[in-house]
């Protein structure tokens, strides 16, 4: 079986990696998975209103049902000239595949894909089904709006339980942290650039709300870290300001959230920031999901953090299962924001991370996987599949 899933995981990565996918346009990618799907012994296939691809491999009935989830759209490829190899190409080199999308995240779902189907080939040739149902969903739009694709996915298969297969080293996180996008509005008072006294000037009004979140003094968990706050952009109106005093400033803060944060409790951190008498305003950032299938949403840019007890069912069972292939995995913490944030941080079902290669691969020049780790995660993926829809059930 190892033979077969490390030729089959790595020849299907390839493919996959070398079709672009940015979020809203991995149509292309999704057909190429589906049909490979369709050739492997799937009991169910198909796309969703999304455009997130979903298979399933019937289980008896009598056990847990479990999804791995892993997204296949990927961030864009800003500098190609930067790159040793080409971002799409998925050359091999040194045991390494390069190419936008190895790491993050075409190779974890191709190996969930090619250990589905080992599944499916076992039950085939044995008649023997798993205990529980077992699902792969390769979700779209998870760079730009983690959790909202997996929604879908989740009210049409009700998973009992989920594993998200972003980056891990193989190792079993049991939470991350999640991320919200808050927007800040400083309101001033125009007036012609020669007579500042007569106005407001936003900008200057900005700036202490700007020291505040530099002196803030974010809130830790010794198990997911900081939740920091950063002012990722600013913008001043009128704009371009010739000769005005601008009486709109509004930032951007990307605040990284822990377990059990809320908007409200988020926004009260920055309100307690304003000075008195000022006029401020600030909201969580609304904007429009895009999907190629044509479906639109506008969402809110809030997404939860949630952590898992170590020694809850879910984690216990994974490291055991995991064990018991020699794999020795660590339980560890997403140090990001991941399509958790809906299935453990929303809909509070029973979730860990497990997948191949490392967070600090992603989103690079000159990303890449290690072969051996697409290999080990195939294997740690079937593993899981078939452990985990009998052992929760017990």
């Amino acid at each position: 079986m190892v033979v077969t899933i490390q030729t089959d995981v790595i020849d299907l990565t390839q493919q996959a990696v070398r079709i672009q996918s940015l979020s809203g346009e991995e149509g292309t990618v999704a057909s190429l998975l589906y049909d490979e799907m369709k050739k492997l012994d799937y009991d169910e296939v198909w796309i969703d209103a999304y455009g997130s691809l979903i298979g399933k491999i019937a289980g008896e009935g009598r056990g847990q049902s479990v999804l791995f989830d892993g997204h296949i759209d990927t961030v864009p490829v800003n500098s190609p000239e930067k790159w040793t190899y080409d971002p799409f190409g998925a050359e091999i080199v040194d045991g390494k595949m390069y190419g936008r999308g190895t790491s993050d995240m075409k190779g974890a779902v191709c190996a969930a894909i090619v250990a589905g189907g080992e599944i499916g080939k076992e039950v085939k040739r044995t008649g023997v089904r798993p205990e529980g149902d077992i699902y792969i969903s390769a979700s779209v739009c998870e760079e730009t709006f983690e959790g909202a694709a997996l929604e879908e996915i989740v009210s049409k298969v009700h998973p009992d339980n989920v594993v998200i297969m972003e980056p891990s080293d193989l190792n079993i996180s049991k939470g991350q942290l999640g991320r919200a996008e808050i927007k800040i509005n400083a309101h001033g008072r125009s007036a012609h650039s020669s007579t500042p006294d007569a106005a407001v000037n936003a900008i200057h009004e900005m700036n202490s709300m700007i020291s505040g979140i530099m002196n803030l003094e974010s809130p830790t968990h010794p198990d997911l870290g900081t939740g920091i706050s950063v002012v990722t952009d600013i913008i001043s109106s009128p704009y371009p300001g010739a000769s005005v005093i601008p009486d709109q400033c509004q930032i951007t803060v990307d605040r990284r959230l822990l377990e059990e944060e809320s908007e409200q409790s988020v926004l009260r951190q920055y309100d307690a920031l304003v000075p008195l008498n000022k006029q401020f305003t600030m909201h969580v950032t609304e904007a429009e999901l895009s999907c190629y299938t044509g479906k639109k949403r506008i969402l809110k840019r809030f997404f939860p953090g949630w952590l898992m007890e170590e020694d809850s069912p879910i984690v216990q069972a994974s490291l055991s299962s995991l064990q018991a292939i020699e794999q020795d995995p660590e339980i560890v913490t997403y140090q990001f924001c991941t399509n958790g944030s809906y299935s453990a941080g929303i809909a509070g079902i029973p979730t860990i991370g497990y997948g191949p290669s490392s967070a600090s691969l992603v989103h690079i020049v000159d990303e890449y996987i290690e072969t051996e780790q697409l290999t080990k995660a195939a294997e740690g993926i079937h593993a899981l599949a078939m452990d985990l829809t009998g052992s929760l059930s017990k």
